[in-house]
């Protein structure tokens, strides 16, 4: 069992092709974490509480959540997330939740896999 579980959380789309990225993302994470990893969506299922609710029960007690989205900027980051991180941390007092600063596409590597990508979609 993981040390801390990963929750990413990311506004959401009742779309399945807008999902697919970040479903992909949790399947690969999972090679590694095994049920150490959710999804959560801000606007659609599964919540920050399926989240951890899943989590709890296969034994995980500390959690971190990751904003799943490109910029730290906006509300969401800023606003929505904390939010429901303090909302959760009142529901789930035996789970110890740690919100993450800033969002995943800010890192340094996530631009440069970006970056990369775009470039070879020019062809170059």
């Amino acid at each position: 069992m993981a040390e801390r579980a990963l929750i990413l959380v990311a506004h959401g789309s009742p779309d399945p092709d807008w999902r697919r990225p970040l479903e992909r993302l949790v399947e690969r994470l999972a090679e590694s974490l095994g049920d150490a990893v959710a999804i959560a969506y801000l606007a659609h299922p599964p919540s920050l509480d399926d989240a951890i609710t899943t989590l709890e029960q296969a034994g995980h007690r500390r959690a971190l959540v990751v904003a799943a989205l490109l910029s730290p900027g906006g509300r969401h980051v800023k606003h929505d997330i904390p939010a429901a991180v303090e909302a959760a941390r009142a529901r789930y007092p035996g789970v110890e939740i740690e919100l993450a600063p800033g969002a995943l596409g800010d890192d340094d590597q996530v631009i440069a896999a970006l970056a990369r990508a775009s470039l070879e979609r020019l062809g170059r």
